[in-house]
């Protein structure tokens, strides 16, 4: 316990040296590291090397008081938590302090258990807000302008548009066939912009029945309708203060458009059943896979509603339009799935990725990476070849099961029906390009249903757009 304190540094400040050397004893004794400050000047001086994680600050003090000395030293190290030594005739100047982001408060005069109490857990929040922050870079790291592959030409100005579109809050469109990437470009626009730290909700606009859409948009209040037991806080709500990505936007039906429209002009809604004004501070990315233009003509999709979402247009390519940046991809999926597989195919031969970089991929990148799922899962080599990817050249063919009496005939009969479901659900996906919604409907299954058996089989592990 004392080498965890022993890492927590604390710098004391008081213009009283007697307040200054007592707390010194007691948080030493308790195993933290301690530096201490005759006022806030020198607070700042050394604060430069010793880096404190709390602050345990007087309020008055000559020169600078210990409000002033916590906010400047926060300047440098905004993480640092502060503390303010408080007379019980200034506990209202101590009170606007944790007002004004000061952690908490210790009247004088004090008692050890008191301090140590406090001090405590005002580490505990430095540790936590530390985690959070740890968790943020991930995140950034994850899903930030690095996690979209490719280093082509055509990909490369993609980043650099993204980029662009990042330093704005304006609305975004993102157009692109199904596989180009189209969530993951959401997501690096969002954790390249000044929202990161704020939520980014995901809402996919072809999933939601038609008679839900409100509700899961804007929220309900208890009692709105018959199933409406309690109240619902809506999709945007939760976006507030951060972005909000609707996925498959040209799926949404023409009532759904109307109210989406109030929401883009005056960012303010009403919960259903409800009467009072939300307003929320929100950027919209929207994306599709079809021509809104073209809906706009036909009727299927509002003007008013186009415009207001194509403020910036961001394209994303088909892969046979930067067909160079297949080797990189296939390499980022077989270092992805090797393991997972169980498989020790660390590479591919070049006549199979000649293959790969000959072939039009309809599906995209969501296609080349249950190609490489499934060639993995053939080959019983080191590298993949092209003998491995015989089921391209011969679409969807059922590979045949051996029976074998040891197994028995239920457990045969459940792995030939999970075949030819598989089989079945990557024919439906291929004649679709890759539309998850298309080819529910070819299937007579429900979109959620798919894409449950879509994450069963391995099929793209549930990628959006």
């Amino acid at each position: 316990m004392q080498t965890k304190s022993r890492t927590s540094r604390v710098l004391v400040v008081d213009d009283e040296e007697k307040i200054r050397t007592i707390l010194a004893m007691i948080l030493t004794d308790a195993g933290y590291t301690i530096e201490t400050a005759k006022d806030g000047f020198e607070a700042l001086e050394k604060s430069v090397s010793f880096r404190p994680q709390l602050l345990v600050v007087d309020l008055q003090m000559p020169r600078l008081d210990g409000i002033e000395t916590i906010m400047r030293i926060k300047e440098r190290h905004p993480q640092a938590v502060g503390i303010i030594l408080t007379a019980h005739g200034t506990i209202q100047s101590a009170v606007q302090a944790i007002k004004g982001g000061v952690y908490d408060y210790i009247t004088k005069p004090f008692d050890n258990e008191q301090i140590l109490l406090v001090v405590k857990r005002a580490l505990d929040v430095f540790r936590l807000t530390e985690e959070v922050d740890e968790l943020k870079k991930e995140l950034q790291k994850k899903y930030g302008i690095e996690n979209i592959l490719g280093g082509s030409r055509l990909l490369q100005e993609v980043k650099h548009r993204i980029l662009q579109i990042a330093q704005t809050d304006a609305t975004v469109l993102i157009e692109g066939e199904s596989g180009t990437g189209k969530e993951l470009a959401a997501r690096a626009i969002h954790f390249e912009s000044k929202r990161k730290n704020n939520p980014l909700t995901i809402v996919d606009c072809a999933s939601i029945p038609t008679n839900l859409i409100e509700s899961e948009f804007f929220g309900h209040e208890r009692g709105a309708f018959t199933d409406a037991r309690e109240r619902k806080t809506g999709r945007f709500e939760e976006a507030d203060s951060g972005t909000i990505f609707l996925d498959e936007i040209g799926e949404l039906p023409l009532e759904a458009q109307t109210k989406l429209l109030r929401v883009l002009q005056e960012r303010e809604f009403s919960r259903l059943g409800g009467t009072l004004p939300i307003k929320v501070d929100v950027r919209v990315i929207a994306a599709t896979n079809k021509n809104l233009e073209m809906q706009v003509t036909t009727g299927k999709f509002r003007e008013d509603l186009y415009y207001r979402l194509n403020v910036l247009k961001l394209r994303m390519p088909a892969l046979h339009e930067h067909q160079d940046d297949i080797p990189l991809y296939v390499e980022h999926f077989l270092r992805r799935y090797r393991a997972a597989f169980g498989k020790s195919a660390a590479d591919i031969t070049p006549e199979a990725l000649q293959l790969l970089k000959n072939r039009d991929w309809k599906g995209n990148v969501r296609e080349l990476e249950n190609a490489i799922q499934r060639a993995l899962l053939n080959t019983t080599r080191t590298s993949i070849g092209i003998e491995d990817l015989e089921f391209l050249a011969s679409g969807s063919k059922t590979m045949p099961l051996e029976f074998s009496a040891v197994q028995g005939l239920e457990p045969f009969i459940k792995s030939l029906t999970e075949r030819s479901e598989r089989e079945l659900i990557i024919k439906a996906l291929e004649e679709t390009h890759w539309n998850r919604t298309e080819a529910a409907t070819k299937l007579k299954i429900s979109r959620k249903t798919l894409f449950n058996k879509m994450q069963q089989y391995g099929l793209g592990e549930g990628t959006a757009p």
